[in-house]
């Protein structure tokens, strides 16, 4: 589920004015990515790149989404295999570690998306539905029905909604 959040915060911090490779740095951090320095080019790459992975969270067709995951998967994976490195259990990588730090955020968000989607059918990633919020998010909610990034989210917009029902 790391290239799941991290591809969302990704997206999130791009929604954010300015995207600097401080925030994006800090981001990587808080998702352990190893090695997260960023210089200019660097950041630039990753924010078009969490501005592409949006469209991702947009689109409500599993079939559609799962096309947008292929063309980021051909892009961002060189190849899967396991590893167990820091002590880690074991799990996948999509590019080898050598590999840049763009390279391998590339990788890990798109095959994070890609184990998601598989294990979600497709459903469970969303952006808000306040109108005007714009963020999006990863549904890991019991019942898989969740439309706002917040519940701060979705009581403002419950409250817009009735009182704009009670207007004459």
């Amino acid at each position: 589920m790391t290239g799941t959040f991290l591809a969302a915060d990704l997206v999130n911090l791009a929604l954010a004015t300015p995207w600097t490779a401080e925030q994006a740095e800090n981001t990587l951090r808080k998702h352990d990515i190893r090695w997260p320095e960023l210089n200019r080019a660097s950041s630039d790459a990753l924010r078009e790149w969490a501005q592409r992975v949006r469209h991702v969270f947009e689109v409500t067709d599993p079939e559609q989404r799962c096309l947008l995951i292929n063309e980021l998967l051909e892009e961002g994976s060189a190849g899967v295999h396991l590893t167990t490195h820091d002590g880690l259990r074991p799990h996948l990588h999509f590019t080898p570690d050598e590999n840049d730090v763009v390279s391998r955020v590339k990788a890990v968000t798109a095959g994070g998306l890609a184990m998601f989607t598989v294990e979600s059918e497709g459903q469970r990633l969303g952006v808000c539905l306040r109108a005007g919020c714009g963020t999006v998010f990863v549904d890991t909610s019991r019942n898989g029905r969740r439309a706002y990034c917040s519940t701060r989210c979705g009581n403002s917009d419950a409250v817009l909604r009735h009182r704009t029902s009670r207007r004459p």
